[in-house]
């Protein structure tokens, strides 16, 4: 009896294969039939032509996985030409970090860092070249106690010039370079553990947090007061919206807050314009007009004298006499966009709770996968906010507000002396005096703010160090009212050694000195030692620690480790600024935001037809067509640039990872050559937006 599949006539299903090549035509393979299934019982001949079909069919199959391996050649190929060509332009434009710098002062500062770079990598080049002369005059790369030997075994009369050299270089090495380098090394692999610890303990208290439950849960009778609709049950709030030329963004943020949930007679927006642009003030200001006419509470200011930045702006918006009216305000950024019910989800936690002078809320990112740096930045944040901003809310109740998406109740500012243009961090600034005077802070990990990440390296290295500047500045005014503060031994050591020295000094100095400085130095003073636990074993413990709030940013893991050690310079410097007070510790430079969000509302708005209630006022096309023209007409005129520290500090690690391959040291060799590349596509801006700009 012939077998199932051998019933019938059919003789296979076939099989179109399609070639991209213009070269090979397509052929259809046959499918099994029955004939196949019984070679058993057919004839010699018509064995042979089966074999000689499957042989056929075999043929084709080879050719389509070779066409897919020519094509994947190809591809590879492509993109290293493009790699190529990008680097060529950008090398031939000679747009560089230094283009960017205004005041003599600040060029001076950036200069003399970038020399001092530049200084460790010729002498590393330096002794490279001679470690390679070395080699081949048959001196050992291996432990410092066999160079030893050799310098004890060779007479001294037939040494040459060059091995007198040696021999004294590795004398001068043993003697007088590997001992401070060796301590050096030490204390920041103590700072480094300590730093670690912190982080591990941060991790463990989440943990505790997600097992147990806890989050902030306001009073019962506060949510029945606002389910019952009375407005007497409803809080006097105040919205701030400082932004200053912003035309990309300034339509969503405004369109958000007006859709708040709230009832009209209890709420006040003030869209404060800080803009020098006389086209974005009137857009901005026909935005507001646009509102008031829907019945929306909002009014338009500008200042005439820009002083302070963004604290001089809040500061000159709550000096107006009806402020006295509203207890609570909430802030928003221009891109910030918060959600109907934010207020809903956030005031009621002020109820009876009289301790309590600040609600902090996550932010959530629109862009966080439009490209690699906004990837990684999302790792940080979600970081920050789910386990640093969560667990010191939780169990100390503080942390640093972070100047958007929160509610301040107006009495904690006031009594705290209100909006200071004395730092670049005016939110931490405030945040740290409102904890002196006692007053409480709580963080709402599960109410969430849409924002907008940087997108391209230049505006996020510039944010960067406005963030990490900043808190050095703060650090110096405010050590003395610390120390006299009124508060608990605990809090003054969380606030100057965990808050300020910690996580605000101490990580990025050793980040840089360690893994940027001393670590290359290791490779041409071997005398002195980094374990291979510092180098990779711990980094790769932590990256995986600051990865878990974001798991899904997981393949992304390496990435961000080499990437957080390349940013390492960046924050170092802007470290260093701001705790000796130098001219680019003052730099404040608005992120430039690209309202990636704002296009796909706007396109949904023509869509749908006018609907007020939750999008903003109801352009029309040829509006949104010329808004979107300009703004690629503006982007056209950005350029990437070459940033020399980057770059400088990637052929130093280059060249450390040449001199231990010939030690034959393994892992020191793999993480300075991949943090090498990293600080290499940094430093050629190839990571981030790209900005395609076509030939004039």
């Amino acid at each position: 009896m012939a077998p199932w599949w051998a019933k019938g006539s059919h003789k296979g299903t076939s099989l179109v294969v399609k070639m991209e090549n213009p070269n090979w035509s397509m052929v259809e393979l046959e499918a099994p039939s029955e004939e196949d299934f019984l070679i058993g019982s057919t004839p010699t001949g018509s064995r042979e032509k089966i074999r000689g079909k499957n042989a056929k069919q075999l043929t084709w199959v080879l050719l389509l996985k070779a066409h897919r391996a020519a094509g994947c050649l190809t591809s590879i190929t492509s993109t290293f030409l493009s790699f190529g060509s990008t680097v060529r332009r950008r090398v031939a434009s000679g747009r560089t970090d230094d283009n960017d710098i205004e005041t003599d002062e600040n060029k001076a500062v950036k200069t003399g860092f970038y020399n001092c770079i530049k200084v460790f990598l010729w002498l590393s080049l330096l002794l490279f070249c001679f470690e390679i002369a070395a080699y081949f005059k048959g001196w050992h790369f291996g432990a410092p106690n066999l160079q030893l030997q050799y310098i004890l075994s060779v007479p001294v009369g037939f040494k040459d010039l060059f091995d007198w050299l040696y021999t004294h270089w590795v004398l001068i090495r043993v003697a007088y370079l590997a001992p401070p380098l060796q301590f050096l090394a030490n204390v920041c692999i103590v700072l480094f553990l300590i730093q670690s610890m912190d982080r591990l303990i941060l991790c463990l208290g989440c943990f505790w947090i997600r097992l147990k439950k806890i989050k902030p849960i306001p009073k019962h009778e506060a949510v029945a007061d606002l389910e019952s609709g009375e407005d007497s049950f409803f809080p006097m709030v105040l919205i701030q919206i400082p932004m200053c030329n912003e035309k990309e963004v300034y339509q969503q943020s405004i369109a958000a807050v007006c859709s708040l949930d709230w009832p009209k007679s209890r709420i006040l927006i003030q869209v404060l314009d800080d803009s020098d642009d006389p086209m974005t003030q009137l857009l901005i200001k026909e935005e507001v007009h646009k509102w008031q006419q829907e019945g929306a509470h909002i009014v338009y200011r500008h200042r005439v004298l820009r002083d302070g930045y963004k604290a001089g702006n809040l500061k000159s918006a709550m000096s107006c006499s009806y402020v006295e009216d509203y207890e609570f305000v909430a802030i928003f950024d221009a891109d910030f966009q918060p959600s109907p019910d934010f207020l809903k989800r956030t005031v009621p936690h002020f109820k009876d709770n009289e301790d309590l002078g600040l609600v902090q809320t996550r932010w959530s990112f629109v862009n966080k996968d439009d490209n690699l740096l906004t990837r990684l930045q999302n790792i940080n944040l979600s970081f920050h906010f789910e386990v640093e901003q969560q667990v010191n809310g939780v169990f100390i109740n503080f942390f640093g507000f972070n100047g958007t998406a929160g509610v301040w109740r107006i009495k904690a500012l006031e009594e705290s002396g209100g909006w200071l243009e004395r730092t670049t961090v005016e939110d931490m600034d405030i945040a740290v005096r409102a904890h002196l005077r006692g007053w409480k802070f709580i963080f709402l990990n599960d109410v969430e703010c849409q924002c907008e990440l940087p997108e391209s390296y230049e505006a996020y290295r510039k944010q960067q160090h406005r963030w990490h500047s900043g808190p050095m500045q703060l650090f110096r005014l405010c050590l003395p009212d610390i120390i006299r503060a009124k508060i608990s031994v605990w809090k003054k050591f969380n606030m100057i050694f965990l808050f300020f020295l910690l996580r605000k000094l101490i990580l990025p100095f050793y980040s840089f000195t360690l893994f940027c400085i001393i670590l290359p130095m290791t490779m041409f003073v071997p005398e002195a030692e980094l374990p291979a636990w510092v180098v990779c074993y711990i980094p790769a413990t932590m990256s995986f620690l600051n990865i878990l709030p974001a798991p899904k940013s997981f393949p992304f893991i390496v990435p961000y480790l080499l990437f957080e050690n390349t940013m390492s310079v960046t924050k170092f410097n802007a470290m260093v600024s701001g705790l000796f007070q130098l001219g680019s510790s003052y730099e404040w430079v608005v992120t430039k935001k690209f309202g990636r969000s704002s296009e796909g509302d706007l396109v949904s708005l023509v869509e749908k037809g006018p609907k007020h209630q939750r999008v903003g006022s109801e352009p029309n096309l040829d509006e949104i067509q010329a808004d979107l023209k300009q703004e690629q007409k503006t982007r056209k005129t950005k350029h990437n640039r070459i940033y020399t520290k980057e770059l400088a500090l990637a052929f130093l690690l280059l060249t450390a990872s040449a001199r231990s391959l010939l030690s034959a040291q393994g892992i020191h060799f793999y993480f300075l050559l991949f943090q090498g590349i990293s600080f290499l596509l940094v430093g050629l801006d190839l990571i981030g937006e790209q900005f395609r700009v076509r030939p004039q």
